[in-house]
């Protein structure tokens, strides 16, 4: 679905949520839109709809999602820190608004943060290439987990629930 269908399946409550956080960054509505845009574009040409489901390409685009938000953002604030700061208020009131099982949702918090991570390491980096490098090379070390306690042993690695079935 696209990202004008899931924000016309908000309710007034949600919306509200919504439109508080960026009214108070309207500079950032633009960057985060393309940045979303560019991460399913990338994540669709690499896995078809695989990342739509809970595997590590879903890990890879969460991740990917991340690092392109606080990127885009940094060309408006020239701050690395704003930028991570942005894409996690960004990334987790997307998890809020769009409610999943507590596995799920903590698996794409934590996914969410490894992204983080990278663009605080990465930060310089402007080939689109070498930015999909860094997340398809954390795809090998990717842990399948079974319950949110196992989060805290990867903090720098990428985790998923399902196994991806369609490797190319």
């Amino acid at each position: 679905m696209s990202l004008p269908g899931k924000i016309r399946q908000l309710d007034f409550a949600q919306f509200w949520s919504l439109f508080k956080v960026f009214v108070t960054r309207p500079l950032y509505i633009f960057p985060t839109y393309k940045a979303t845009q560019e991460t399913v574009k990338i994540a669709d040409s690499l896995y078809g709809s695989a990342h739509h489901q809970n595997n590590v390409t879903n890990a890879f685009r969460h991740a990917l999602w991340n690092f392109m938000i606080a990127k885009k953002c940094l060309r408006q604030n020239s701050s690395v820190e704003k930028s991570i700061d942005w894409a996690q208020t960004i990334t987790d009131l997307h998890e809020k608004l769009m409610p999943n099982q507590n596995l799920l949702k903590a698996m794409d918090l934590h996914n969410n943060a490894v992204g983080r991570k990278m663009f605080a390491k990465y930060h310089q980096l402007n080939n689109e290439k070498e930015i999909i490098k860094i997340f398809t090379d954390l795809i090998p070390e990717a842990v399948k987990i079974t319950n949110t306690k196992a989060l805290k042993d990867y903090k720098n690695q990428m985790v998923y629930t399902e196994a991806y079935e369609h490797e190319r």
